[in-house]
């Protein structure tokens, strides 16, 4: 519902109603619209986070390392697009400053790592965290998006995100990160 209808379309009324339920059912297992919210972005970030860790160690070499969780996010966005778009539109929202505060995730902890293992064995350059971020990922999720629309750029006709566009991207995004 949030996806399709937005937070503003979103109410305990409306789920309550689409699952044939009582609302005050819902109140059992949550506060509020908030604290549902909350638990249901908590769960599919913890989802997500445990998606892209899979076959990932911090102490990998730094491109073996990306690979891993590039093809591990582009799974996990492909196969579940609802909660991608779900985890798109908390990203810039109250609830994902809270739920980072909250979670006990070791996510962020293996990603600091990982970084700072690749930076001291200088296979990374040394660069603000969110410039990092904005090349290292930046460009999947564009692709990724893409994907999910069947839609290129304005102009380009349909798009279907393959193995050799993904590596092709992969590659130019290493090449920038690499000192």
């Amino acid at each position: 519902m949030i996806v399709k209808q937005g937070f503003d379309g979103f109410s305990m009324q409306k789920l309550a109603r689409a699952a044939s339920v009582s609302p005050a059912t819902l109140y059992i297992y949550f506060k509020d619209r908030d604290d549902l919210v909350f638990q249901l972005y908590r769960e599919t970030m913890q989802r997500m986070s445990e998606e892209t860790l899979r076959d990932f160690d911090p102490g990998m070499p730094f491109e073996q390392g990306l690979r891993v969780q590039w093809k591990n996010r582009a799974r996990f966005c492909l196969e579940h697009p609802l909660e991608a778009h779900f985890l798109e539109q908390i990203r810039y929202s109250p609830w994902h400053e809270r739920a980072l505060q909250a979670a006990d995730n070791p996510f962020a902890e293996a990603m600091r790592a990982f970084v700072k293992n690749a930076i001291r064995k200088k296979e990374l350059i040394k660069v603000p965290v969110e410039v990092y971020w904005s090349v290292a990922f930046a460009p999947l999720y564009q692709l990724v998006k893409m994907n999910m629309h069947k839609q290129g750029l304005p102009g380009t006709g349909s798009f279907e995100l393959s193995d050799k566009v993904l590596e092709l991207t992969l590659e130019l995004v290493l090449k920038a990160l690499k000192p």
